[in-house]
């Protein structure tokens, strides 16, 4: 069996154009439910939304080096571990947010913050905690990730349609209506078709490997639900709050993930198969902790 630090996915840059395409009318669907009068209130009531930012950026990426340096995996799967934290939460965590009876306009709004810190955030933490594990620390220093480029790539595919749909939605309201459910409804569908195809095109690599890294993902999706609620109860966060805390920091927009490790990793195969494997059980393990929340309201 071929070394999974060397083998590179079957990945067209056409596919790459279509996932950064598909990822920004994901984007632009969320933004759809966003004024900037959301933006305003937040400020006014920081608290939430800056625990859940603290989460995001650094809770989870310490808990995942510190996951890293425990189980010493190779190396292009820690790098896929580091990567996946760096990212800002993931589109769904709105969806489910919901579902579990959470404050959902919080929930967006995180996406929102988020999407836009990751400009600056995601490569650096890449590259930071990338650098203090010494196997990771050669794949960095052999791809020569330029930051700029990577955050080029982060504006371009969520910050540019985030400003569209918050535009849309505050000049023509009822445009906004209209489009939203379709949008969101049709996105998604269209992003899990994408996933779909692009294991089809990769699956026995994919059922190959998926071993080495599903109890990791598992372990590390546990610990960024478990530090998202850690954080929400830290700062006494209403339970309502709380929720969506707690889920946008266990899920992550593995899309954005697997964007960046074809566009600057060269389809690595260790980071695209957690990123892959990401994609899926977070939406497994999100919708079962929403169903167990759901039981009871939660107090705002």
């Amino acid at each position: 069996m071929s070394d999974i630090d060397e083998i590179l996915l079957n990945f067209s840059p056409s596919s790459l154009m279509a996932l950064n395409a598909i990822l920004a009318i994901v984007m632009f669907s969320v933004a759809l439910d966003l004024k900037l009068s959301d933006f305003q209130r937040l400020v006014r009531a920081p608290k939430p939304m800056l625990t859940g930012l603290f989460s995001q950026f650094l809770v989870l990426p310490i808990l995942t080096f510190g996951l890293v340096l425990l189980t010493q995996p190779r190396a292009s799967i820690a790098l896929g571990l580091i990567l996946v934290a760096a990212c800002p939460g993931g589109n769904i965590s709105n969806f489910i947010t919901h579902r579990a009876g959470g404050n959902a306009a919080l929930s967006v709004s995180m996406t929102a913050f988020a999407t836009v810190g990751a400009i600056l955030l995601t490569p650096f933490n890449i590259a930071f905690w990338g650098s203090l594990y010494a196997p990771t620390r050669e794949i960095l220093k052999a791809t020569q990730i330029d930051p700029l480029q990577m955050a080029i790539t982060v504006c371009l595919m969520l910050i540019l349609p985030l400003i569209l749909g918050i535009l849309l939605n505050s000049r023509r309201p009822v445009w906004a209506a209209r489009l939203r459910k379709p949008m969101q409804n049709l996105s998604m569908l269209i992003f899990m078709a994408f996933i779909v195809l692009a294991l089809a095109a990769n699956w026995q690599f994919f059922l190959d490997y998926v071993q080495y890294v599903a109890v990791l993902v598992i372990i590390h999706n546990a610990l960024a639900l478990g530090g998202g609620y850690a954080m929400g109860t830290l700062a006494g966060l209403a339970p309502f709050d709380r929720r969506a805390v707690t889920i946008e920091t266990g899920i992550q927009n593995s899309g954005l993930g697997l964007v960046l490790i074809f566009g600057f990793f060269g389809g690595l195969g260790g980071m695209a198969v957690v990123a892959a494997f990401w994609g899926i059980w977070h939406a497994i393990s999100g919708i079962v902790l929403a169903r167990i929340m759901s039981r009871t309201e939660a107090a705002r």
